[in-house]
């Protein structure tokens, strides 16, 4: 809406009220001035009509026409031109004399309704018509009563034009509306000279006004104005001047702060100096503590390896049962302080934003499975009960992180387990199934431990943050498990939440999504033995009895479930027996004779009876077997061990266990194995050879495309980086151009940085493997992505030949358990894994030699790379590790100098190898 300026308002103002006030009395006076004209054509017509009817009175009594002729003639002429037509009628209305007779002259007919009816009228289109009736007065002469009857003798008839009124009435209008528009005219020219009077004092205001805004005191206005504009016009200097003087004001204070600010520049300078020197040493010390700890979990790492791996070569020889539990607990244990050593990355990692998730296939029972076997202990010390329940509709094959997935576990449980003197620590598991095959896996522990304050919650999820300051000197803990534990749980797109009370225990929930996968594993668990056997099952903690019936009945078998001694002895005096019982108890040697009295009273209605106990010690519980308990589990229980012992009795009946036959059974596909490197082209073509009937090889991209082109496979596994055509080339044009385009491509490469993997998965790779391979993770890869006739068979590791460790030549760069467990347990193979090695670094070493001193980047990047992928698969950790670490820092885009030291001792390594081998170069067997 456009505003109106003051000039536009005095207009305004001044025109519309003269304009309204000249309307309403112009309309008045016009409307008086109408009806005047009318009212004076009525009086002139009865002026002339009375007198003329009293005139012709006597002519007309004696019907002297001649007489009555002039009359009307008379009067017509003399009021001409108002008078249009006299006519003058008999009292039969028949017409006497007319002074203008015309073609509407039936108009003058008299319409008097009653005689002696005094004057009427009537209006046609432009005339008035009067009638009046003439009487004959000559009665009241003769002395007759006034109020007698008079004798009608006639009507006269006058016709009077209305055209002098009417222009008039239309010459009153337009005087009125020249008079109005006078007034209108006047005002506006008033309106437009009042309103020079303000708009001169104004303009000059609002200049000097906008002056001032541009900056601009000097805006004085001398010459004096009228009224109120006086004011303003004093007001107006005076702000200016007192402007003046502040600005003046302000540029001294400008001035001095100038003057300050660069004095307090130079401080910050020499601040600046000190703070980058501060700033290098920070970083210098930072870099020394990255390499601290790298360096330590390198030491750390070597000798657990060594623990490991001889673990699992002492799994291969002869083993009683508690010798293979003492092994898995020590595996779990060394396995455990592997990642813990880890852990002391984490933190700088999740700081960095670096931390990376792997996306394999785990079993999520035997996972928690594995935490709870390390964790039990602690909480049997404790004389804890630890319980876990898994609901029914949680899927056991999923894709993931198992790895992270046990550390949240791990620090969860053990936290609850230290905070907790009695009572008990529940893991209750529950899921939500969701499209595209995700899964929420949701987890809650809870303890009756010491419990949290709410003003204290907070502190927990913060690095070094603990509950309280004596908690770690009572406890122990550094505090970073539990913001370790909130990344990770962030980082698998869940959330954690704690629920606590002090003296009431707590509650930590968290959730994790996980992929699940097309084509699953088969559980191998001997269930078939067990179906619709009868159990007796007793015990006395309300959430182990929920979830060890809860499996029970997955498992098809009748439970009789007991949660108190009177509903034992109540089942036990039915008139059914039991094909097993399990009672539940706690483990002491102080109620050992209350155990073997409850084992006597429930042996003879049952065939088999196992005893569940909440201890890890043999001696115990081989003390507790002999009180007549057939085995003796520790809790929690675990779903694998609890079924096989259960089964075990049935297993002869109802074997589930493989025939050699049909653990040999070979896979009827085709593959193809792309690999530059003769090493690891054998070792993966030897892997394969025990699961895969048909292997075709290929040297680099260019072979591998012109296969595809003639051949159909089943699976194809790639190289990336290979001469003549490199893998993502290929796998391009495999999808593009050839008849294998559907196919399973999956790459195999020696180290992929978190983006490289990412960028594989886009070309076209289904999925990608890390040498050295893992061969259950082959395996697994096999399985997911053979074709549909693959999905009955359930791939069995080949049994292992247990022989003598013997290295074939002394030298601490070789770790031989190493080489044989990247060999798959083959001494053959690794020989000659170990002697193809060796015989490739002469002109690895030249080519390196010469590529450094070309600076020739790329081509030392392609050296490493392929000597890396050799020493992926021969037991040479130290140069694995430089070869890793030399190729990390070229993809990352260092320069050659950089690197210089890595590439000297890599240099070197070489040199030492090749001369503790000079005299000993083993040979195939």
């Amino acid at each position: 809406m456009t505003k109106l300026g003051l000039r536009d308002w005095i207009l305004v103002l001044a025109s519309v009220p003269t304009l309204l006030i000249g309307l309403l009395l112009g309309g008045y006076f016009t409307l008086n001035r109408y009806l005047d004209l009318n009212d004076f054509l009525l009086d002139q017509g009865i002026t002339i009509i009375e007198p003329l009817a009293i005139a012709t009175e006597q002519p007309l009594a004696e019907r002297n026409k001649k007489l009555l002729n002039r009359l009307v003639s008379q009067s017509h002429n003399k009021h001409a031109p108002l008078i249009k037509s006299i006519a003058i009628f008999d009292a039969n209305k028949e017409l006497l004399i007319t002074s203008n007779y015309h073609k509407d002259f039936h108009l003058l007919t008299p319409f008097n309704v009653v005689p002696n009816q005094g004057l009427t009228s009537k209006e046609t289109d432009n005339h008035l018509v009067l009638s009046l009736p003439i009487l004959d007065h000559n009665n009241l002469d003769n002395g007759l009563l006034l109020t007698a009857e008079q004798t009608l003798l006639g009507y006269i008839v006058l016709e009077l034009n209305q055209n002098q009124a009417l222009v008039g009435q239309q010459k009153a209008l337009l005087v009125s509306g020249f008079i109005i528009l006078l007034a209108f005219f006047i005002s506006i020219l008033m309106a437009l000279r009042f309103s020079k009077l303000f708009l001169t004092p104004m303009s000059k205001l609002l200049f000097a006004i906008d002056k001032l805004k541009e900056g601009d005191q000097d805006t004085s206005i001398n010459e004096p104005m009228r009224g109120e504009f006086e004011l303003l016009r004093q007001g107006l200097n005076s702000i200016a001047h007192n402007m003046m003087l502040q600005k003046d004001e302000m540029q001294k204070h400008i001035d001095q702060a100038i003057s300050d600010y660069r004095e307090t520049l130079e401080q910050y300078e020499t601040q600046n100096i000190q703070l980058n020197i501060a700033k290098k040493e920070a970083q210098d010390a930072n870099r020394v503590k990255s390499d601290f700890l790298a360096k330590m979990s390198h030491e750390l790492r070597t000798p657990l390896n060594g623990v490991v791996g001889f673990t699992r070569q002492l799994y291969k020889t002869p083993l009683n049962k508690h010798q293979k539990d003492y092994l898995d607990t020590i595996e779990l244990s060394a396995n455990s302080l592997l990642a813990i050593i880890n852990d002391i990355l984490d933190f700088s990692k999740l700081e960095a934003g670096a931390m990376e998730l792997e996306s394999i296939h785990f079993q999520l029972r035997d996972t928690v499975n594995e935490v709870l076997t390390l964790l039990a202990p602690s909480a049997h010390d404790k004389n804890l009960e630890l319980s876990i329940n898994i609901h029914d509709n949680v899927p056991d094959s999923l894709i993931g992180d198992p790895t992270r997935f046990k550390q949240i576990l791990i620090n969860l449980i053990s936290n609850a387990i230290k905070f907790t003197e009695s009572g008990h620590v529940l893991i209750d598991v529950d899921c939500r199934h969701y499209a595209n095959q995700r899964t929420s896996i949701f987890v809650a522990i809870n303890d009756s431990g010491i419990g949290i304050s709410a003003n204290k919650q907070d502190a927990l999820f913060s690095a070094f943050g603990q509950a309280d300051s004596s908690i770690t000197r009572k406890f122990g803990g550094t505090g970073l498990g539990l913001i370790i534990t909130k990344h990770l749980v962030e980082a698998m797109g869940g959330h954690i939440s704690l629920n606590s009370a002090v003296g009431k225990g707590s509650c930590f929930t968290f959730n994790a999504f996980f992929e699940q996968p097309k084509r699953h594993y088969s559980d191998n668990l001997p269930t078939t033995p067990l179906e619709q056997k009868r159990v007796l099952y007793f015990e006395t903690h309300h959430h182990t009895h929920e979830a060890t019936q809860s499996l029970l009945q997955s498992w098809n078998m009748h439970v009789t479930a007991c949660l108190s001694l009177a509903e034992l002895e109540q089942a036990l005096t039915g008139e059914f027996s039991f094909d097993i019982a399990i009672l539940g108890h706690a483990a002491s040697l102080d109620n050992m004779s209350e155990i073997k009295s409850l084992v006597n009273r429930v042996r003879p209605q049952c065939d088999y009876l196992y005893l569940m106990v909440n201890t890890v010690s043999h001696n115990m519980r081989e003390a507790f077997i002999g009180t007549g308990a057939d085995a003796c589990l520790s809790k929690p229980l675990n779903h694998r061990k609890l079924c096989e012992s259960l089964a075990a009795p049935y297993r002869l009946d109802h074997p589930s266990i493989q025939t050699p036959e049909q653990a040999q059974r070979i896979l009827p596909i085709k593959v193809l194995v792309v690999d530059d490197n003769d090493a690891n082209l054998k070792l993966m073509c030897t892997l394969l050879a025990e699961q895969i009937e048909f292997i075709d090889t290929a040297h680099n991209g260019s072979q591998a495309l012109s296969l595809a082109k003639t051949h159909k496979y089943d699976l194809i596994f790639l190289d990336i980086q290979m001469p003549i055509m490199d893998g993502v080339t290929a796998c391009k044009l495999i999808i593009e151009s050839s008849i294998n385009e559907s196919t399973p491509i999956i790459a195999v490469t020696a180290h992929a940085l978190a983006g490289e993997k990412e960028n594989l998965l886009k070309v076209g790779f289904k999925n990608y493997l890390t040498k050295p391979l893992d061969e259950e993770v082959l395996r697994q890869t096999i399985f997911e992505y053979s074709p549909d006739f693959g999905k009955s068979k359930t791939l069995i590791a080949q049994p292992i030949e247990s022989k003598p460790v013997v290295a074939p030549f002394d030298s601490k760069r070789i770790d031989w358990p190493l080489a044989l467990q990247r060999a798959g347990g083959k001494v053959e193979l690794a020989h000659e894994m170990l002697n193809m090695l060796l015989l490739s670094v002469p002109e690895t070493l030249a080519e390196l030699r010469d590529a450094t001193e070309l600076e020739d980047k790329q081509r030392v990047l392609n050296i490493v790379h392929k000597f890396h992928g050799a020493c992926c698969y021969t037991g040479v950790p130290k140069l694995k590790q430089l070869a890793e670490t030399i190729e990390t820092a070229l993809k990352q885009d260092q320069s050659l100098s950089q690197i210089e030291p890595e590439l000297f001792e890599l240099d070197d390594e070489l040199v030492n190898l090749m001369i503790d081998a000079q005299a000993q170069i083993a040979t195939p067997a």
